[in-house]
């Protein structure tokens, strides 16, 4: 008995801090992760599309409307922005329905080793690996790997594939409205749909733009 607890406590020591070491992998340029929805559709022979781009060939519009509409304050945060998580906290203690507080670079710890779904356990592990990818990879690194991995439709993985796949077109050369609908779809890729929005979807990507119109001293960490 003491022998399998002692093969159980060091596999689960392995699988905790396997993330660190690949954030420290994934710290190369020429590393292309893949995330975990990525690989439960290659494990289910469902394949999908990820075509990876580089960050300098990612139109700066569609940049400035992810970031203005998923975590304004990117350049600012460590990883984690704290007044968001405590007024999270705050509504969760009061009993309240509790608003979105997740980062970018929690998203992108979420999609590279963690899972779907809500859950105290999951944030838990999200939020040091968060801080871990914000102080080892640069901002231009951290979005760089978050575009290229963020789902934007089944199958559909980064933003050259969601490009292609709901415009016809290129990471670079997105128009400023179809880089706000592909912002405002990241929530729920499935039924919010780029290429066919809702009125809600368009009204929503009116207001993306003018905040990635200007977004200037916000993204600044990204373009010096």
């Amino acid at each position: 008995m003491r022998r399998w607890i002692k093969r159980l406590l060091k596999w689960a020591a392995i699988i905790i801090l396997a993330p660190y070491v690949l954030i420290l992998l994934y710290a190369i340029d020429f590393v292309r992760p893949v995330s975990t929805l990525m690989l439960w559709d290659l494990a289910t022979l469902k394949g999908y599309d990820r075509r990876w781009v580089e960050f300098e060939d990612i139109s700066p519009v569609l940049v400035q409307s992810v970031m203005m509409s998923e975590d304004g304050q990117f350049c600012a945060h460590f990883g984690v922005d704290v007044r968001q998580l405590k007024g999270v906290v705050q509504d969760a203690l009061d009993g309240e329905a509790t608003r979105g507080a997740s980062t970018i670079p929690m998203q992108t710890a979420k999609n590279l080793f963690l899972w779907n779904g809500r859950s105290f356990v999951r944030k838990a592990m999200e939020l040091p690996l968060a801080i871990g990818a914000d102080a080892v990879w640069s901002k231009k690194r951290l979005m760089e790997i978050y575009l290229n991995i963020a789902e934007w439709g089944p199958g559909i993985y980064g933003i050259e594939a969601a490009a292609q796949y709901h415009f016809k077109t290129s990471a670079a050369k997105l128009s400023k409205k179809q880089a706000a609908l592909l912002a405002v779809s990241l929530p729920n890729p499935i039924t919010r749909v780029a290429s066919k929005p809702s009125r809600g979807m368009n009204r929503l990507a009116n207001l993306i733009q003018r905040r990635a119109n200007a977004s200037g001293e916000y993204i600044k960490c990204l373009y010096d």
